[in-house]
């Protein structure tokens, strides 16, 4: 394809919006723009990778480092938009909204009497666990939500150090919204000091990891008083228990049990679908350098960035033209730079757009039947006789 056709509109200065080097990169060298929305270059690119997709092992084939199944594969950066709970010790990894972890009971203690206690002010589980000189693994959080489709009231229950996860609820409980204060107060509970203890006509659901936490102390459903050793099973009874929580760093692994991390990450691969506008800024950050874009021929638009730089004696241009439909028709991928520009601008343009290798037209070596080829990666550039390029070419 040629330069112009394409309407390729580089920039020498990285954009103010940037979020990581390889968007500027891709903005600088006229993949998308500055509102993350391809270019005529960037679709050629997403075309590329499309065709290549049809590989089954396409991923793994990108020089790549990502975390992740088949299904689901995820290209670690830390601006990225999405956050992923990883095993580094077995691979595990799952996106934190939905990933699991090996829950720990806090103690294997037996059940004690529960005892209502005074506890001004403690409306959170932070304030709670301070008055009472606990951890928080020793409390039990409150969450009420409605069931739209009926309008039954939802009481959910997890551990205090724990935090609910929206999508494992979802698929618990679909259809919920969170209840009124009206609601909450019908239901016979106390927002700040509620728990399931004494509610009736209520659908109660506990996070799995209750009924292995003993003793935990909960709300009384009175405004300044909770309750000490409140036991599931004992106290109250849940209509189903469910995986409620989101894993955090250093959570152990459900599988291996070795410390999980949390990393930010770019989502490539959501339920085996592949997204390829991000596969395309992760090869961007993969595969750059100070001058540009280098990305590999595997993956790349095009396999040769042709150019011409304008003779005294000879036209050039039409050597160009010339070498370009022979390119072409062996099957060689080529973006032709037919712009009437100087050739350090060009230059510049091809070290940006990086393709793998770069063919110059020049009046000197045109005299001497000869072409300018140099590999985007290497320094060198060497001289070669064009009827030799197409053979060259395809054994680079």
């Amino acid at each position: 394809m040629k330069y112009r056709d394409l309407k390729i509109q580089t920039q020498r200065e990285a954009p103010n919006n940037a979020r990581t080097e390889g968007f500027s990169h891709l903005v600088r060298a006229g993949y998308m723009t500055r509102e993350n929305v391809l270019s005529p270059l960037g679709e050629q690119a997403v075309k590329r990778l499309q065709a290549l997709s049809n590989d089954p092992a396409f991923i793994t084939r990108l020089s790549l480092q990502t975390i992740g199944t088949e299904g689901e594969i995820y290209f670690p950066i830390s601006t990225g938009p999405v956050q992923v709970i990883h095993c580094a010790a077995c691979g595990y990894a799952a996106h934190r909204e939905i990933a699991k972890f090996k829950k720990m009971p806090f103690s294997t203690e037996v059940p004690l009497p529960m005892e209502k206690v005074h506890t001004p002010d403690c409306n959170s589980i932070e304030s709670l666990a301070t008055f009472l000189k606990i951890p928080k693994e020793k409390t039990a959080k409150a969450l009420m939500y409605t069931r739209i489709s009926d309008e039954q009231f939802v009481f959910i229950a997890i551990r205090g150090d724990m935090t609910l996860s929206e999508t494992k609820l979802k698929s618990a409980v679909d259809g919920l919204r969170l209840a009124t204060a009206g609601e909450v107060a019908q239901a016979g509970a106390v927002a700040g000091y509620a728990s399931p203890v004494g509610l009736k006509n209520v659908l109660i659901v506990v996070d799995d990891l209750i009924p292995q936490s003993p003793n935990l102390v909960a709300g009384a459903n009175e405004v300044d008083y909770h309750l000490l050793n409140t036991n599931c099973g004992r106290d109250y009874k849940a209509e189903f228990f469910a995986d409620l929580t989101l894993a955090k760093q250093n959570d152990p692994c459900i599988n291996c049990g070795e410390p999980l991390s949390e990393v930010s990450a770019l989502q490539l691969v959501i339920n085996k679908d592949n997204d390829f506008q991000s596969i395309l800024l992760a090869l961007a950050e993969a595969h750059r350098d100070e001058k540009g874009l280098t990305f590999p021929k595997s993956v790349a638009p095009f396999d040769v960035y042709l150019m011409h730089v304008a003779g005294k004696e000879m036209d050039t241009r039409a050597k160009a033209e010339e070498i370009y439909n022979t390119l072409t028709e062996a099957g060689i991928s080529v973006l032709f730079d037919d712009r009437d520009e100087r050739a350090g601008v060009k230059f510049n343009d091809a070290d940006l757009i990086g393709c793998p290798i770069r063919v110059t037209v020049g009046e000197k070596a045109l005299k001497e039947g000869m072409v300018e080829l140099k590999l985007r990666m290497e320094k060198e550039n060497k001289l070669m006789q064009f009827q030799n390029l197409v053979e060259e070419i395809k054994k680079i």
